[in-house]
């Protein structure tokens, strides 16, 4: 459900930001991330039940961190606004989000999804879901991250750019 919301949240927001004049980058990849998310839920489920796992003994642990990945989650969802989505839509000259967790790491959305796709699996002892989708997620992310990155820096002419090595310079 949560996912189906986000999507309603994400068609939203992009029908909005085009109407100012945004536009898609990247849009090759969108397919395969949405197939990499599908799958990911059919093989959690496929895993529980074909190999008979049952629930972590760390289940209550790590339901409690999941929960709090998901509470990032809403963050990062309110502080992009309207700015937020599941495809790379970049409205030129608009100001980069720096506040919310965006202050602390340049990309809190994807944190996100890399901890859900550890421990959802871990919680239901689906280990080779685990394994083989952390893996192509890297993939995606490692496809996806410069996309969006590069477009950013584009069309804030280099206020992304800066912003980043700002963000940089205070994690260490």
């Amino acid at each position: 459900m949560q996912r189906i919301i986000e999507l309603i949240i994400a068609k939203r927001n992009e029908r909005h930001m085009k109407q100012l004049g945004a536009y898609e980058v990247g849009a090759f990849h969108y397919p395969f991330m949405i197939l990499l998310h599908v799958s990911f839920f059919i093989s959690l489920i496929a895993e529980f039940m074909l190999f008979q796992r049952s629930l972590s003994p760390y289940f209550i642990y790590l339901f409690f961190i999941f929960l709090l990945v998901q509470a990032l989650r809403i963050w990062c969802l309110i502080s992009l606004g309207m700015f937020w989505n599941t495809k790379i839509i970049v409205l030129p000259g608009a100001k980069i989000v720096k506040t919310g967790p965006y202050a602390f790491f340049k990309h809190p959305n994807y944190i996100v999804v890399c901890c859900e796709i550890v421990l959802l699996p871990m919680m239901f002892q689906a280990y080779i879901t685990a394994l083989l989708f952390t893996a192509l997620n890297f993939i995606i992310l490692s496809i996806r991250i410069p996309l969006e990155e590069k477009a950013l820096t584009e069309a804030t002419n280099g206020e992304y750019t800066f912003h980043k090595k700002r963000a940089s310079e205070k994690s260490f």
